[in-house]
């Protein structure tokens, strides 16, 4: 077993226009003080850093590398998820995936995916010049109109986009293997890879790539009713990422897991802060560390209800507690003792 790092906290729900959420030295400074010891960095965010340069200057990476360190912070994981979302996009989602990317592939889908495909590899090159080893992103999505169809899916469809996914991300794959750093997935409502299922069928179609994994979120399995902690029996080690992120579901006369198009505020299931939903956080902790996931518990902050100034305060406490230092000893150790073939065969009445 292997005692998981953290509180790490994912910056990119707090970004904006304010210090101190405006630069990087101000909001280091500010998770440093709340008690956080790592950094997701959000890569579409220039103000956190310039990705094409961390991948091709590996000078601009070890600054950037020890301004945050001195802060007493580590970079976790860089994130692509908006670029990974580019990969593959549905055309029913042209127009709204537009504002993702730069204005120059806009209305253009062919430019707009070899971009983001280009800033998937840049990352793969950042996070190894940051010495970093593992990576989160989306899968994007051709499939999504399709999850509950009427009518009927054609015969050979699904396979047909999971071909086309795989063959979209497999290169990408490669380049990160090449970098050595594996890619966590966050298996999402709106991604084709969104359940376990999915995330085999994805595995199949890039023939089980070493590099794919999971970025585990319980929250958005709680939205799906899956049962997030036997998913971790199932698939723990493909997990090579955590956002600690809570989550609530309750279903009404009137709405349940598809939530009617209401806003988060009036949905059956909604994000909540760390420790106001429902998710059972003793029980992933545990299971994570048995099974000897050693990467960072990262908070992500999505509550339709509290503040993220309030939702990051009480995060790093909360985090810090569910950590567990594991054992190197069994609690009966002081009653054991030596022994040999001979010994075990007498105990078993065979000699």
């Amino acid at each position: 077993m292997k005692t998981i790092q953290g509180p790490a906290v994912f910056l990119a729900q707090f970004m904006g226009d304010t210090a101190p959420f405006n630069s990087l030295d101000a909001i280091c400074q500010w998770a440093a003080g709340l008690g956080y010891k790592g950094i997701q960095v959000p890569t579409w965010e220039s103000r956190l850093i310039d990705l094409e340069k961390a991948a091709t200057s590996k000078t601009y990476a070890d600054e950037l590398r020890g301004k945050v360190a001195s802060y007493g912070l580590t970079i976790t994981e860089l994130s692509t998820h908006l670029q990974g979302q580019l990969v593959a996009v549905h055309p029913a989602y042209d127009t709204a995936f537009d504002a993702f990317a730069p204005a120059a592939v806009h209305g253009n889908p062919a430019a707009r995916t070899a971009w983001a495909v280009q800033q998937m590899k840049w990352a793969a090159l950042a996070s190894q010049n940051l010495g970093l080893h593992s990576h989160v992103s989306f899968s994007g999505a051709l499939l999504w109109p399709f999850v509950y169809p009427w009518p009927q899916r054609p015969a050979g469809l699904v396979e047909e986009g999971f071909g086309e996914l795989g063959r979209r991300w497999l290169p990408i794959l490669d380049a990160y293997q090449e970098a050595g750093v594996r890619i966590g997935f966050e298996l999402h409502p709106g991604e084709d890879l969104h359940d376990g299922i999915t995330f085999e069928l994805f595995l199949d179609a890039v023939n089980q790539h070493p590099c794919a994994g999971i970025n585990y979120d319980p929250s958005h399995f709680v939205l799906q009713q899956l049962d997030y902690l036997t998913f971790i029996d199932h698939y723990h080690a493909r997990i090579f990422a955590f956002h600690v992120k809570d989550a609530e579901f309750n279903p009404t006369g009137k709405q349940g897991v598809y939530g009617g198009y209401q806003s988060w505020i009036n949905r059956a299931g909604r994000f909540r802060s760390l420790g106001d939903g429902q998710v059972d956080f003793k029980g992933i902790f545990s299971k994570l560390s048995q099974y000897g996931y050693d990467g960072w518990a990262v908070l992500e902050w999505e509550c339709c209800i509290k503040s993220p100034e309030q939702g990051a305060r009480e995060g790093a406490p909360f985090i810090q507690q569910h950590l567990i230092e594991v054992t190197a000893k069994a609690f009966d150790d002081f009653a054991g003792s030596t022994t040999d073939q001979a010994s075990n065969r007498r105990l078993l009445g065979l000699d």
